[in-house]
């Protein structure tokens, strides 16, 4: 499974990379559009929608909300009222993932929940990239973001391995560990430094930045706890078998949806 998860990533990381770096800003929010309606179609499934029609429908209205925001570019408060949306969204979520049985029961009334959750999780993402990669230097604030969520993500998954014995949540995820986290935050903050370093920071913008890195995966753990629940509703173990050793869309993209618009509304509090 480690060698698949390598292999996986060694293949993934420089598409990622050229997606971010080469196209301009409408085609990059254009392609990355595209991803996120994929792990939302994944996303109705763990809700609860298991009909084809249901979860097109359900993909079709996500994607009339990204068209209208797009067009709204020049009110830039509405664009700044999502993404805040979505950074409320993640410290509420933290009240579910305390009451982690709320809305596991298969009912309709919990599939329309989790649905526009899915709203929640995945338009303002939308909006947060969008925005980021249109800024001066954005796409290289763009890859830094990312950059820290793969870094914390393995971090986690080798400082877990080498010293995790306390469970961080262990009635959600099982699999992570106090340690994993901790391990985490240390890898998300030296790349938040060293990105900042690069893009000209110094002082205490640099020293901001790196505050900044550590909330940013903060808020990657709880994306990523959050699917872990879902799926854990849904009694699955991988949202989708698109990438081998890594799963679905869903599973690779989590922590990204959470990061994203603290990312950015970090970034526009610090002036960076």
């Amino acid at each position: 499974m480690l060698l698949q998860r390598i292999l996986t990533a060694l293949i993934l990381t420089p598409l990622a990379v050229a997606i971010i770096l080469a196209p301009p800003t409408w085609l990059f929010a254009l392609i990355v559009a595209a991803v996120f309606l994929g792990a939302q179609w994944e996303w109705a499934c763990l809700a609860g929608l298991h009909g084809r029609g249901a979860r097109a429908l359900s993909l079709l209205l996500t994607l009339a909300i990204m068209v209208a925001l797009w067009f709204t570019q020049a009110t830039p408060w509405l664009w700044l009222a999502v993404i805040l949306a979505g950074f409320a969204w993640w410290l509420v979520s933290l009240g579910w993932l305390r009451a982690y049985t709320f809305a596991a029961s298969p009912s309709s009334e919990h599939t329309r929940l989790k649905l526009g959750v899915g709203l929640l999780v995945l338009v303002p993402a939308w909006v947060a990239a969008a925005t980021l990669h249109g800024c001066p230097q954005g796409p290289w604030w763009t890859l830094l973001a990312l950059c820290i969520v793969w870094s914390a993500d393995i971090g986690a998954f080798f400082s877990g391995r080498a010293f995790g014995k306390r469970k961080l949540a262990p009635h959600i995820s099982p699999g992570k560990t106090r340690a994993g986290a901790w391990g985490a935050l240390a890898a998300g903050i030296i790349v938040a430094a060293i990105g900042g370093w690069l893009l000209g920071l110094r002082g205490a913008a640099l020293a901001g930045l790196a505050i900044l890195g550590a909330v940013t995966v903060g808020a990657s753990i709880v994306g990523d706890l959050l699917e872990s629940l879902m799926k854990r509703h849904a009694e699955i173990k991988d949202s989708g078998s698109l990438f081998p050793g890594h799963g679905g869309l869903l599973d690779r993209l989590d922590s990204v949806f959470a990061a994203l618009p603290v990312f950015v509304l970090g970034k526009i509090v610090l002036g960076l």
